[in-house]
């Protein structure tokens, strides 16, 4: 009886095993309609990113040391994790919207604060933008296509450089991906659930870095007007749909900070009235493009960390160029190819519709990065990699298959040979880092640019070897300078990619008064300050002019520090009389009026700052701490 009791359980496991074993398969092997290819080398594709992004994350520390406190902070308090506060203490808020610290700030909660915990989740938000740039690309163009995509934004140096740091732009790039992947869902049968969910991706990219996330909308608008599959009158109506949830899904916080009683809720940084809507629209908005609205001198005046001289070639630059140009100009040419050949295909074709996608995202946003006249810094360009990475799998792809038109091998050689001068270029612009590189690139590439425009049509055997040749020389600059970037730590506010380019602050009149120093990135220790800050229980443990010395006070103690005037020292937070009633309620133990290194020192800040300092001088006794200059206000 037992014998014959145990066959059907053994048959029961055989049958789940077999099924397991089954789905296991087709998890490799993708769908049947599918080459057998496709799912392994997308799999493959995605491993090395994670490679690339996650190994020796921590060597970066702190990254960014503004906005690693305030992922701390919201480690400590469930307030400064909602609104994106700079100290637990809620005194003021970074200059960007929480998203991104919402993210990071979980993280450090579910596995505890570090700066792995905080960085990883960057670097996963890489690989799955790879994942979806791939996506968005194979369901019109192909998996080969895709995986091109895929794996030029992988190989993009500022993609390197920002899937490993703790700055808003990681989940910037990936949610406007995710609106792109949902417009391509959406076109296909005119679907308005995928359009309010492209909308709802962008408003949520709009929590993340305000104003810059809608600069994809005329893309994403433009690819569902043109090419969807529905009447005139119902692609408007679906529009205006996505639009709403575009603007609930990114309005929900603005209409909550509003309600919220401001005597109950952190100041928010960067704005001049205590509104997150103002810094949208002004700091944050129109003040980057236009100047003014706090970014001072900012990027129409500003040196390489600034992003140069304004102008079209802005992008190619000394301070953009090797961050993002590698593959711009064959994007360029396959991008013109490409209308070009379908100039008369029907309003619904997907190679158009692709090139319509992505080309609209690329020339807005780098034409808006060309001009702008306020701050603007040359990690921004990280919102232009997808684009690029999209349009040159799509037009390859594309001319590759017609290569027996002589117009399309013209243009696939173009893009070769352009792309080989050019990373010759850029190379030049590092003359000591692997001199040799240049040349075997700028000389492969023409070579088989050549082959292709004489006789990519009759290679027969050797077909595959010249493609993949192509292909590894195309990128080969662009993708040795982001491995070097992942290879190298980077820390400040201003990090850059390439051989030995670590972080910076802003220089005096770059966009931050004189006095402040350096931004983030601070080294000095102060072991006497940090024990006796550590030793305090009030709300804060002290108040510093300016972020950048709070931040590292904060990051070093894990105390709250208050940052007087926020990131600049400028902030009208806290005013004088808020002060007083600060240290008249026993809420603050000390004022650092000189971190003797960490962080560059405050300086004198102006407007409240000035008058805060001027203030704790007159009426304290200044005692010297380690090197520090501190005045005790717990007397008061």
């Amino acid at each position: 009886m037992t014998i014959i009791a145990e066959r059907p359980a053994r048959t029961v496991r055989a049958h789940a095993t077999s099924d397991l074993m089954s789905r296991s398969r087709r998890l490799v092997r993708g769908p049947a309609d599918q080459p057998g290819w496709a799912r392994p080398a997308l799999l493959a594709l995605l491993v090395a990113t994670a490679a690339l992004y996650l190994w020796g994350l921590s060597a970066s520390g702190w990254a960014n040391e503004f906005y690693a406190a305030a992922v701390q902070a919201g480690t400590q308090d469930w307030k400064a994790l909602l609104f994106g506060s700079l100290d637990s203490g809620n005194a003021i808020t970074v200059d960007k919207p929480p998203a991104a610290m919402w993210v990071m700030g979980l993280s450090g909660r579910l596995f505890g604060f570090s700066s792995f915990s905080m960085l990883a989740p960057q670097a996963l938000l890489g690989v799955g933008s790879v994942a979806l740039v791939y996506a968005a690309v194979k369901r019109w163009r192909g998996p080969g296509a895709g995986l091109l995509a895929g794996a030029v934004l992988a190989a993009t140096p500022v993609a390197a450089l920002m899937f490993r740091f703790n700055n808003p732009d990681a989940l910037l790039v990936f949610l406007l991906v995710l609106a792109a992947y949902c417009t391509v869902r959406a076109t296909e049968n005119g679907s308005g659930r995928w359009l309010a969910l492209a909308g709802s991706a962008v408003g949520f990219a709009f929590l993340t870095k305000m104003m810059q996330a809608f600069l994809v909308v005329p893309a994403l608008g433009l690819v569902f007007l043109v090419a969807a599959p529905i009447t005139f009158w119902r692609r408007i109506a679906r529009l205006l749909i996505a639009c709403v949830a575009m603007i609930v899904s990114g309005g929900w916080f603005v209409a909550l900070v509003s309600l919220w009683p401001s005597d109950s809720r952190p100041y928010i940084g960067g704005s001049t009235d205590n509104s997150l809507l103002e810094l949208a629209l002004g700091y944050n908005g129109l003040g980057r493009v236009v100047g003014g609205s706090g970014n001072m001198s900012g990027g129409g005046g500003g040196g390489a960390g600034f992003g140069g001289g304004t102008g079209i070639a802005r992008l190619f630059g000394d301070s953009m160029g090797t961050e993002i140009s590698w593959l711009l100009p064959a994007a360029l040419i396959g991008l013109v190819a490409g209308l070009w050949f379908t100039r008369r295909a029907p309003r619904t074709d997907r190679i158009r519709a692709s090139l319509l996608l992505w080309g609209s995202w690329l020339l807005v946003t780098g034409v808006v990065f060309s001009y702008m006249q306020g701050i603007v810094h040359p990690y921004y360009t990280v919102a232009l990699a997808p684009a690029i990475a999209a349009l040159v799998g799509v037009a390859v792809r594309e001319l590759w298959r017609g290569r027996n038109y002589l117009p399309a091998r013209l243009a696939l050689g173009a893009m070769l040979a352009g792309t080989g001068i050019w990373s010759f270029i850029l190379l030049d612009r590092t003359p000591d880092w692997y001199p040799a590189m240049r040349w075997v690139i700028v000389v492969a590439t023409i070579v088989i640019a050549s082959i292709l425009v004489v006789g990519a049509h009759q290679l027969g055997k050797f077909t595959v070897a010249v493609a993949i040749a192509g292909l590894l020389f195309g990128i080969g600059g662009t993708a040795a300078y982001a491995i070097e970037t992942a290879a190298q730590p980077h820390t400040g506010s201003v990090p850059s990619s390439g051989p030995n380019a670590g972080g910076m602050g802003a220089p005096d009149g770059m966009g931050v008064p004189a006095g402040l120093g350096g931004l983030g990135g601070a080294t000095a220790d102060n072991a006497d300050l940090e024990a006796l800050l550590e030793e305090t229980d009030t709300r804060w443990a002290a108040a510093t002019i300016g972020a950048m010395s709070a931040s590292s006070l904060e990051l070093s103690t894990g105390t709250a520090i208050i940052a007087i005037g926020g990131f600049s020292g400028s902030d009208n937070s806290p005013t004088l009389e808020q002060f007083k009633a600060y240290v008249a309620d026993h809420n603050i133990s000390y004022f650092v009026a000189d971190n003797g290194g960490m962080g560059g020192g405050p300086g004198g800040g102006s407007g409240a700052s000035a008058e805060i300092k001027a203030w704790v001088e007159a009426n304290f006794t200044a005692i010297t701490v380690g090197g520090s200059t501190v005045y005790d206000l717990t007397g008061a």
